[in-house]
């Protein structure tokens, strides 16, 4: 992990695959990966997407945040869920944009490694904060809404030059991660809620 990341309360790194990679599996990356994504699908509960807190799965977040708000605490096991939550879905992210050629574990690391840093809320939570910490990030909306798209011309690339040389560019690799560890800084903090650190506006 980078200097520059190394100070923030969540993390991103992904080994990179210093070595040729599996090119049919390239090839069809979206028809391998259908299986891992109907299961992402089924524990994430509304269509593998952030759940309200409320429902059979996905990412807790107003369950957190009204207990942030009026009891002051942060339960430990609705963070663990959010955060092994969190990682399989940068497991499949990573499988789908071509950064692994190995199938995405339910239950293991693999070449992710993701840390968010559990808050003491009392010390470092503000209560009412996480009411408007959704309206807050939207400068890195707006941002992350461009950088996206240029991350998906970069896997674009990507898949091309794997097919053709069985290699990930390195300097689209760097970029795509970094594309990742944006955007989750600003889930750690405007809906994950697990820091008040305003995102810093960079991919390292």
């Amino acid at each position: 992990m980078t200097n520059a990341e190394n100070g923030y309360p969540a993390r991103l790194a992904i080994d990179y695959p210093d070595r040729p990679l599996n090119r049919w599996s390239t090839l069809l990356r979206i028809v391998y990966a259908i299986p891992i994504v109907i299961v992402l699908g089924l524990v994430g509960g509304n269509g593998g997407g952030r759940g309200s807190g409320g429902g059979a799965g996905g990412q807790l977040i107003l369950g957190p945040l009204v207990m942030i708000l009026f009891r002051r605490k942060y339960p430990r096991w609705w963070f663990d869920w959010n955060l092994q939550f969190v990682r399989f879905v940068t497991r499949v992210s990573a499988y789908l944009l071509l950064l692994d050629d190995r199938y995405p574990a339910t239950d293991a690391d693999q070449s992710v490694q993701l840390e968010l840093d559990y808050p003491d809320v009392p010390q470092e939570l503000n209560r009412w904060l996480p009411l408007v910490k959704w309206l807050l990030a939207l400068p890195h909306y707006v941002v992350l809404s461009v950088l996206l798209v240029v991350v998906a011309l970069s896997v674009v690339a990507a898949w091309f030059a794997i097919l053709a040389t069985g290699r990930y560019p390195r300097g689209l690799f760097d970029f795509v991660v970094g594309g990742m560890r944006w955007a989750l800084r600003v889930n750690a903090y405007a809906f994950l809620l697990t820091t008040d650190r305003y995102p810093p506006f960079s991919i390292n």
